[in-house]
């Protein structure tokens, strides 16, 4: 599926938007995780920062 989307994000407008993966660390268990989503090339910063 990853490269399905990479696929989709470089023909039309999608040079417009990137792929970000954060880490996140559970407060239950304390196991890390990661999670993806597609941004705007202006937002990246500001979805870092949550």
């Amino acid at each position: 599926m990853a490269k399905k989307v990479v696929a989709t994000l470089k023909t039309g407008k999608g040079n417009s938007f990137t792929k970000v993966i954060k880490v996140i660390k559970s407060p239950k268990t304390g196991a890390y995780a990661f999670r993806e989503e597609i941004v705007q090339n202006e937002l990246v910063a500001d979805y870092l920062k949550k």
